[in-house]
């Protein structure tokens, strides 16, 4: 499988910025990037894979499903059977809504030797210090795979890095303040817990499999380029960042230009795993997905200069490569493996 299980430093915090070791990160968190940050979720278990010692490129296969979903861009998501099926890593709902409190279920967990991915508030996640901690209240997802209840502390895995926390972050986490515990209008987190029920395939059939996951994929792939079907509400939508605030901005191209790009970006970086692991992919396909990359980065830079400057740039020519990036990508994948 040609993966190794890192080892994990945490980086100790408290109101001091962390220092993220790049050198533990997975190669698809290193190197040159447009999209450097994805989104938390494919963050997060690209680096949880990672840490039981995988190859997150095989379950990569999701990416030739992105649709237009007339509002955004289908959110790209690790398959969970997937993971199963390739890593032999299963990720069960846990139902803490039932009796007890977080902590108590993740303390149980945790000494089963399981990873528990929980929806947490980023007030309290030091790491978060640029855009959230101590600042703003917003959700997101940590998988944490050790807790100290004496010493109240954590280590977690969060976007790109690895972490931990103490003290009233730890308490501000589990909701245990008094007047977060008592808060009846809080609603349960969703929290899942991911433990190892088999050993990884490994070698040629590790790659084999994610062969036939991809041609699984691929059957479901849009009817229609679904780069076309954005074009024809682009005006509409430019029109409202224009007239909206620069929040709308930046929430407008996180859910649609971030996750085409990030998307295709992944996908390009599958396809060149393939051709390593002698799985033979037609260059051009993989250079077309990373174009596709490049020219959601360009939209998205013309997009905040439109803003500013009041004025309206359809992007006409950045779309006319995208639309045909597309079509150069997908439907010759298909042929070549179908």
């Amino acid at each position: 499988m040609n993966a190794r299980s890192p080892t994990h430093t945490p980086t100790t915090m408290s109101t001091q910025e962390p220092t993220q070791d790049e050198a533990n990160r997975h190669a698809l968190h290193r190197g040159e990037r447009v999209w450097i940050e994805t989104n938390y979720y494919v963050n997060l278990w690209i680096e949880l894979l990672h840490h039981f010692g995988c190859d997150p490129h095989a379950a990569l296969s999701f990416t030739v499903t992105q649709a237009f979903e007339g509002d955004q861009f289908t959110f790209p998501k690790f398959s969970l059977d997937d993971i199963s099926r390739l890593y032999g890593l299963q990720a069960q709902e846990l139902a803490i809504s039932i009796y007890d409190t977080l902590e108590a279920h993740v303390i149980e967990q945790t000494k089963r030797g399981h990873v528990v991915v929980v929806e947490v508030d980023a007030f309290y996640l030091p790491d978060t210090r640029v855009t959230a901690y101590r600042q703003s209240h917003s959700k997101t997802t940590i998988a944490i795979d050790a807790i100290d209840p004496i010493a109240k502390r954590i280590t977690y895995f969060h976007n790109l890095g690895y972490f931990a926390l103490s003290g009233k972050d730890y308490e501000g986490v589990f909701r245990l303040m008094p007047d977060l515990a008592q808060d009846v209008r809080a609603l349960f987190p969703y929290v899942e817990f991911v433990k190892r029920v088999r050993a990884p395939l490994e070698g040629a059939t590790f790659v084999q499999r994610s062969v036939n996951l991809l041609k699984l994929r691929l059957l479901d792939r849009p009817a229609s380029n679904p780069i076309t079907q954005w074009r024809a509400q682009f005006p509409e939508h430019l029109q409202a960042i224009l007239e909206r605030d620069v929040s709308y901005y930046h929430l407008y191209t996180f859910n649609v230009l971030r996750q085409l790009g990030l998307n295709f970006e992944l996908l390009a970086k599958y396809v060149a795993w393939l051709n390593e692991h002698g799985v033979e992919v037609r260059a051009d396909i993989q250079a077309n997905a990373q174009k596709i990359a490049s020219e959601a980065m360009v939209v998205q830079f013309r997009l905040i200069r439109a803003k500013m400057r009041s004025r309206i740039d359809p992007c006409s020519d950045c779309l006319d490569t995208i639309e045909a990036a597309y079509d150069k990508t997908i439907g010759p994948l298909a042929a070549h493996l179908l």
